[in-house]
């Protein structure tokens, strides 16, 4: 069984979709983040860096010791080599769909977080940053939307790229985007949403940037770095 740790934001919402796709027996974590509880040491045991996701398997490919792993891009590429599901098995297929993997780890997925908490979480509005995080939030959106011009997914079919990109799609409002700019996104997006492990993974979730007021103690715990107790 794999068990995942998460909280229902973006990066934990990529894993939930590739278990719902793929059918694969799992338990969920669920962590408060607001109260500190990826600082405790339970947690920081299989993610040492006290981000969500991160799972632990205790029937991995080969047998053994159960396997723990963070980071949502490592934890997307385990699942899917395990399971052969959602990534191409010749080698330029494959390498298609990782490079598109990176880059939502490495540029859609920063960016867009940066640009969404200062344009909602932030206490007080900076104009340089708002402005810098939604050009470059802008720049990516079509960079995307180029890729997706010629091709019904990311890689081709669908893949762990799409389960990488789309939750980082789903807040585009709070990162001052308009899927209407961009089309091929827009027919991406509702291909995605129509799927019913898409439905399953966020029956229930709130919008991550939804407006409402942070506690000051939640605020020093996700944006301060403050560990608790």
């Amino acid at each position: 069984m794999i068990e995942l740790h998460m909280s229902p934001t973006p990066n934990g919402l990529k894993i939930t979709l590739f278990l719902l796709e793929a059918e694969i027996r799992h338990r969920i974590v669920q962590l408060r983040l607001g109260e500190g509880d990826q600082f405790k040491p339970e947690f920081l045991a299989i993610s040492p860096n006290n981000k969500i996701p991160a799972i632990v398997d205790d029937e991995p490919a080969g047998g053994g010791a159960p396997i723990s792993l963070f980071e949502s891009g490592a934890i997307l590429l385990y699942l899917a080599e395990k399971y052969r599901r959602f990534i191409p098995q010749d080698t330029r297929g494959r390498m298609d769909v990782l490079q598109w993997l990176f880059w939502q780890m490495s540029s859609l997925g920063p960016m867009a977080g940066q640009i969404g908490h200062f344009n909602v979480h932030a206490p007080e509005k900076v104009p340089y940053a708002i402005a810098r995080y939604t050009k470059e939030a802008s720049r990516l959106y079509r960079v995307l939307n180029t890729r997706l011009a010629d091709r019904e997914f990311i890689g081709g079919s669908y893949s762990i790229a799409d389960m990488a990109c789309y939750p980082w799609i789903v807040p585009h409002r709070a990162q001052g985007q308009d899927l209407d700019e961009y089309p091929h996104i827009k027919r991406w997006f509702a291909a995605i949403a129509a799927r019913p492990a898409t439905r399953r993974a966020y029956n229930g979730v709130e919008d991550v940037y939804a407006n409402h007021p942070l506690t000051d103690k939640a605020r020093a715990v996700l944006f301060g770095g403050a560990r608790q107790g």
